[in-house]
């Protein structure tokens, strides 16, 4: 079916929200203000689905994409919408959320973090596939609403180094035996060395491997393998390499990170957010200070570097004991680490780890419900730095928070982690 509609507003995954027939109508590809000819594809008890098909009435907002395989590629939605307009809708979502979902409104709406909007990524995982009708192999991106891999040889957003080796890659793939059995390439760009991680459900000949070796050798990678799960991840080539690394220059830190541990995409607003999680957390020498969820040590080292005692504490043995290497490659000896399920959490487990003047907490997209609900009624911590990539989550927190644990909300912000998507990463300030 299609039809002529006015956009009315953007919902929080970008796409331009329209009515037909007061059926709300999700448009992708159309943005508010605008009036689109659309073709609905999908039809929902209670909505619909829409690609726009024309744009009769452009939106001031509207930008040209960068990319030419935007519109079928997944890995961008956004590149239509000009990117201070992006960052401004991120910040909608978020008090949106936040008043909806958690009934509360910050004192004060910190100004959003902007970094660079092209060519930011250094973590990325890149479909592979052997498809005959394409002559070989493709590695890229997945197509939008398909399993299909987008028929690419450059990425805007991925850095210009990792963005050259597409076309190189497809050339290799086609090459080895096992072209058929090498379903993903993991992407990890260091300051000293960018590493593929290939899965491999079948091995490689000696043929293939010296063909690998010398696709190394010319682009400067090194090569990992991955034969089964996580724990089979292994370099493969050159045997000696510099370690993945990035680096917290104002708190004069180097993180080492291995390539398939958890580490953000944007170097640069990284950087960013770790500096105003700092100056929100304000630690002071003398002060013992958790921070739940920690990763390697992304916040821990930056707190530890302040004087404070500082706790972290990861539910991957893994990653802590990364955080602790890291801890002792900086010479931080006041920040310790701790494995712990944190999605477990109860006030007896809290209360054993001793009272912290300060907590710093970065979950996952599901939060940290069961520590906010575990904090102490008296001589909690007195500030609660929150980092979240989900904003729903974020906000059903905050709601316990304020109207449960006597928390105020003081700030909040979002920080443009992924430019060109509708993630939304943010940050929050409690006090009491």
């Amino acid at each position: 079916m299609n039809a002529i509609v006015d956009i009315l507003s953007l919902d929080h995954e970008g796409h331009g929200i329209a009515r037909i027939d007061g059926k709300v109508t999700f448009v992708d590809g159309a943005l508010a203000g605008e009036r689109a000819e659309i073709a609905v594809y999908r039809e929902h008890a209670k909505y619909n689905s829409a690609n726009a098909i024309a744009i009769l009435k452009s939106s001031s907002q509207r930008a040209e994409p960068r990319c030419r395989y935007f519109g079928r590629c997944g890995g961008c939605s956004m590149q239509h919408l000009e990117i201070s307009a992006q960052v401004a809708a991120k910040q909608r979502v978020l008090e949106d959320n936040l008043a909806r979902i958690g009934e509360v409104k910050p004192d004060v709406v910190l100004s959003a973090l902007h970094g660079p909007a092209w060519r930011y990524r250094t973590r990325a995982r890149l479909s592979a596939r052997w498809v005959d009708k394409k002559g070989g192999g493709l590695v890229g991106f997945r197509e939008k609403r398909s399993s299909f891999i987008v028929d690419m040889t450059s990425c805007e957003v991925l850095t210009s180094d990792v963005s050259r080796l597409l076309q190189p890659l497809r050339e290799l793939i086609n090459e080895l035996s096992n072209a058929d059995r090498i379903p993903q390439i993991e992407v990890a760009v260091g300051e000293h060395v960018t590493v593929l991680v290939f899965r491999l459900l079948t091995p490689w000949t000696d043929d293939d491997a010296a063909r690998v070796r010398a696709f190394a050798d010319l682009h400067r990678v090194q090569i990992w393998e991955q034969e089964k799960g996580p724990d089979t991840v292994r370099p493969f080539w050159p045997h000696i390499a510099p370690e993945l690394s990035y680096s917290l220059p104002e708190f004069g830190l180097v993180m080492l990170f291995k390539p398939t541990d958890f580490t953000q995409v944007n170097v640069a607003m990284n950087r960013a957010l770790v500096s105003r999680a700092l100056r929100l957390l304000n630690p002071q020498a003398g002060e013992r200070i958790a921070d739940l969820f920690c990763g390697l040590g992304n916040f821990t080292l930056p707190i530890a570097r302040s004087g404070a005692e500082v706790l972290g504490i990861e539910g991957s043995a893994e990653l802590v004991a990364r955080a602790r290497d890291n801890a002792l490659h900086n010479g931080l000896a006041n920040a310790r680490f701790a494995v712990d399920n944190l999605f477990e959490m109860t006030p007896e487990k809290f209360a054993a780890l001793g009272r912290f003047d300060k907590l710093l907490i970065d979950p996952p997209r599901s939060g940290a419900i069961e520590v906010i609900k575990s904090l102490p009624e008296s001589k909690s911590p007195r500030r609660i730095v929150y980092v979240s990539c989900d904003p729903a989550t974020l906000a059903r927190d905050a709601g316990i928070l304020v109207h449960v644990k006597g928390y105020r909300l003081e700030e909040a912000g979002v920080a443009n982690m992924f430019p060109h998507t509708a993630h939304v990463e943010s940050i929050a300030l409690f006090t009491r």
